[in-house]
């Protein structure tokens, strides 16, 4: 024990700032022997809240109301949709509601136990219904529909009821395959008018057996689970009520969350989340074959994968890990993904999987002429660091070198463009945000117990001192929200973009408990991801729940989707700070004008009130939860959506009228490596097809006083005062 709060005095390692909504990111699975080991169990509770309690920034209290909130995620995670348990299932396993607390601190097992005896014992029922539902073939001429909204639907009273909402879900489901096969055979017929379309009840029996199929597999994914999977999952259901970034990562996951830190990734290049019953695309890692391809995008729903030309498997349902390990894959091999768009309509995709490597996260500038000047535009995807490398790259050396380079181009302002960007290095946001400032404090950090912590620029040089807009959205998170925060609070550029960024303002450090037990025969215990600090804007304000609220907001898509850390469970409250002392930048005359010329701009454009109109769109249709299981009516709403997604294809096939080129030393290595030259223009073709963008360098017209092309300055690469902490 006394090793542990010696343990606990020192300063963790901090190896990773932030990582947005990364309990969604992964999958938890014991590395442990299949057999049941009960006092591994207990020792990992005892762990896990020991260090939480004593790591954690703001520890929750262990009582009734920490108890409700395990019970909650805890039985929300083993049936999302409603399809195992019954209601009296439930009425038993309530009676420990309010318990959880007391069992949690005296390492009682028998709830989980409860639950998980009860929960094998209804899925394995469960493969003697979907066999019964899929042995016949469907009526689809009866006019009945199906809610999945499942937050809000009742457990099944009875077998009867359970029956028939295992029918009804899969009635759906092939249903909707039903038609794409349709579709496909009127397709293959228009381009073979000698090609002999198959018959309604062939393609009705096909999607059937397609259904039994995965349905097959998925609940042989299952069988493959034995008790310490599901012990993860109670687990983490314990570590959320602290908030949301706080969870455990069992060895095998601990081991693939170095990999992912590392920068390097095999696959298609996505991150996803579990959402209900569904696997949805959280981000796409810049870089990656679905970033290239253009045709996923975040918010999309997986509902099913095919190895190439292989038959696609339904992954409705299917266990997070189980769905990444079909996506996965070697590189150069194809994987086809039927997706449901934010709109409602279904796409496949076609995704060449390659290796993810870190050079595409890294900072990248281009240069474009617009009215007679040159401008600047770096795209910033994460704040980037090697901490076991101290010479190694990172955001703040890369991004100075940029900003140097831009300005030997002679450009007369400067775009960074920190969308998507979920974070990083805290260290490198210093170094950043002080290449546009004379010198001052940069952001305040607070852990518990202690002062707060101002970190400075302490550098007098400014690196850039000419107009400056830094773009954000709703995703941009942590350190690019501190990024933001600064140069909004000195008033040194303008921020455009979403109404607000995304609400982080916390950092997470990884524990390793093994540290802990000087000998064991239980094998790895894993470690514990837990919230140990919290960042606050030098003007006082905290970055959490509320982010960093635009200057100039930019109508966006996906404005009225609950996505922010404001929408996440048991997130951390917003609170305040005293302000830190500095001095608000005094050179920007035509500041004020520039923002209210843009905002005048954005009302009266035509394509921006388009893409207003898709948003609200696209969050009515989030609320659409019933769907007809009558064929005619299923294609009457889905050609109805498919004719009102049309209006919105201009918002795709946009062109601004500016052409974006490499920089010198960029496009000589561009004749050379022909990866680094499609990569490129392919970045090229994007921001010539972004209206924010242009709307971006709009502003920094609006901002010219005069001539800002100086003479080139010595790049500033400063020390890394957080890497190491």
């Amino acid at each position: 024990m006394n090793t542990i709060l010696n343990f606990m005095k020192r300063n963790y390692k901090i190896i990773l700032v932030v990582v947005f909504i990364s309990v969604t990111l992964f999958a938890f699975k014991m590395n442990a022997p299949k057999a049941n080991d009960p006092e591994k169990d207990k020792l990992l509770l005892e762990l896990l809240t020991f260090v939480i309690e004593k790591g954690h920034y703001s520890p929750a209290t262990i009582d009734d109301t920490f108890s409700k909130g395990i019970y909650k995620d805890y039985i929300e995670a083993l049936d999302p949709s409603k399809r195992f348990f019954l209601q009296a299932d439930i009425d038993e396993f309530s009676k420990f509601e309010l318990q959880l607390d007391d069992q949690l601190l005296n390492k009682d097992l028998s709830f989980f136990n409860l639950t998980y005896d009860r929960l094998m014992k209804r899925m394995k029922e469960s493969t003697t219904i979907y066999k019964d539902v899929l042995s016949k073939p469907f009526d689809y001429s009866i006019d009945e529909s199906f809610n999945i909204d499942y937050e809000k639907a009742p457990y099944p009273k009875n077998n009867t009821e359970l029956n028939d909402k295992w029918r009804k879900q899969i009635k759906l489901s092939t249903l909707s395959s039903l038609i794409d096969k349709q579709k496909l055979e009127e397709d293959k017929k228009k381009n073979d008018s000698k090609y002999s379309v198959k018959s309604f009840d062939v393609l009705e029996k096909e999607t059937r057996e397609s259904s039994a199929k995965s349905l097959d597999e998925y609940f042989g994914f299952i069988k493959d689970l034995d008790r310490n999977d599901w012990f993860s999952v109670y687990i983490n259901s314990i570590t959320a009520r602290f908030d949301p970034h706080t969870n455990y990562f069992a060895a095998e996951e601990k081991e693939r969350f170095d990999v992912s830190i590392s920068g390097k990734l095999e696959g298609i290049g996505a991150r996803l989340q579990k959402k209900n019953d569904l696997t949805e695309i959280s981000e796409l890692i810049s870089g990656g074959p679905a970033w290239r391809g253009k045709q996923l995008e975040a918010g999309d729903l997986i509902m099913k994968v095919a190895q190439g030309n292989g038959e696609a498997v339904d992954v409705v349902g299917m266990r997070l890990d189980d769905v990444v390990k079909k996506i996965k894959g070697p590189k150069g091999s194809e994987v086809r993904l039927t997706v449901k768009k934010v709109d409602g309509t279904i796409k496949i995709i076609s995704i060449v999987r390659d290796i993810v490597e870190i050079e595409e996260t890294y900072a990248k500038s281009s240069i474009v002429n617009k009215n007679g000047l040159k401008y600047g535009v770096i795209y910033l995807p994460k704040f980037y660091i090697d901490f076991e490398n101290t010479d190694g790259r990172d955001a703040g050396k890369d991004i100075a070198i940029e900003v140097d380079r831009l300005k030997k181009a002679g450009v007369n302002g400067i775009v960074l463009d920190v969308r998507d960007d979920g974070g990083g290095s805290l260290s490198t946001v210093v170094d950043i945000a002080g290449l546009f400032i004379e010198q001052g404090p940069i952001v305040q950090i607070k852990s518990a117990g202690r002062k707060k912590e101002v970190l400075y620029d302490r550098d007098k040089k400014i690196e850039w001192d000419g107009p400056l807009v830094i773009m954000v959205n709703s995703f941009s998170a942590s350190a690019s929200e501190i990024l933001a925060a600064a140069i909004q609070d000195y008033k040194r550029g303008i921020i455009i973009g979403s109404k607000q960024t995304y609400g982080k303002g916390t950092v997470q450090n990884v524990i390793d408990l093994n540290q802990f037990v000087r000998s064991s025969s239980v094998g790895d215990l894993g470690a514990i991801k837990t919230t140990t600090q919290k960042f606050y804007r030098i003007n006082g304000g905290s970055t959490q729940l509320e982010g960093v609220r635009s200057d100039v907001v930019m109508p966006d898509r996906y404005a009225y989707l609950k996505m922010g850390e404001r929408d996440v469970d048991n997130a951390m409250p917003w609170d305040k700070i005293d302000q830190a002392e500095y001095s608000v930048w005094d050179k920007n005359a035509n500041f004020n004008k520039a923002i209210a010329n843009s905002k005048s701009r954005i009302s009266a454009n035509s394509q921006f009130q388009l893409i207003e109109e898709n948003a609200k769109w696209i969050d009515s249709r989030s609320e659409e939860n019933v769907y007809s299981l009558n064929i005619d009516k299923f294609k009457i709403a889905q050609s109805e959506i498919e004719e009102k997604a049309k209006k919105y294809k201009p918002i795709v096939d946009y062109k601004n009228a500016l052409t974006f080129t490499s920089l010198p030393y960029e496009t000589d290595a561009m004749n050379k490596d022909v990866t680094l030259k499609e990569k490129r223009e392919r970045w090229h073709e994007a921001l010539s097809k972004d209206i924010y963008v242009e709307e971006a360098l709009n502003v920094l017209d609006d901002l010219q006083t005069k001539s800002v092309s100086k003479n080139s300055l010595p790049v500033k690469l400063k020390k890394d005062k957080l890497a190491k902490s």
